[in-house]
This record gives structure tokens, sequence and C-alpha cells, in this order.
């Protein structure tokens, strides 16, 4: 394919403005990637979390801390800001935990949150 000599340089041209546009989407996906992994991590602790504190023996500390412990073996960059919540009543044991993700994009905070509930068990007498 010939070209004019009023073209040359074009492809340089279209180079330069393409690149950083695909560079900035691949970030993008990746992001997404990092976030959702993030919001996987979170809502699997909450329910590791759920199930420590909801057995008879448990306690809202003792759910905190599992969920402390599950997402710092999965996500170290994401146990520095992870914040975890447990409350557990007669009826119903609940964890919450919330952290960000790692960022690619500078300026993009990203938060995620898991929430997990589950029955308190408890010791019924025959009646």
């Amino acid at each position: 394919m010939a070209r004019r000599a009023d073209e040359r340089g074009d492809a340089t041209v279209e180079t330069v403005l393409a690149v950083p546009v695909l560079l900035f989407l691949i970030m993008v996906v990746i992001q997404a990637g990092l976030w959702f992994h993030g919001a996987q991590i979170v809502e699997a602790a909450a329910q590791e979390g759920a199930l420590a504190g909801r057995v008879e023996t448990g306690s809202p500390a003792a759910a905190e801390e599992r969920a402390r412990e599950f997402v710092t073996r999965l996500s170290p960059s994401m146990a520095s800001t992870a914040e975890v919540d447990a409350s557990r009543s007669d009826e119903v044991t609940r964890v919450v935990v919330s952290g960000r993700v790692q960022q690619l994009i500078p300026g993009l905070p990203l938060t995620v949150r898991g929430i997990a509930e589950s029955p308190t068990e408890r010791f019924r007498e025959d009646r």
C-alpha cells in the first residue's frame, strides 16, 4: 500500500494517541478485577467470622478475630485497612467486614463491604 508524501508520520501520531488509551483501558480492567477479588475476600471473611461467633461458646470478639485472620491471610495489602464489626444476640450473629482495595488508578479509592448473618447456636433443654 503506497502512501502519499503528506501522510508520512501519521502512524506515529496514531500510536501516540492510541497507546495511552489502550493502557488506561487495561488498567481499568485490572482495577475491576482487584475490586471483585476484594469483594469476595471481605464476603468470605464475614462468613468465616459469623461461623466462629455463632457457636455456643463463641463471642463477638472471636468472630472479629477470625474475620481479621482470614483477611490477613488472603490479602495482606487489605489487612491494614480492614474494619471488622461483630455482634451477637440470642437469635443471630452478624459480622460486617469492610476494607479498601489496592489502588491502581490514582484518585479512585474503592471500598468493599461484606456482611454475613447466621443463627446463633444455643442449647435447649428437653421439655
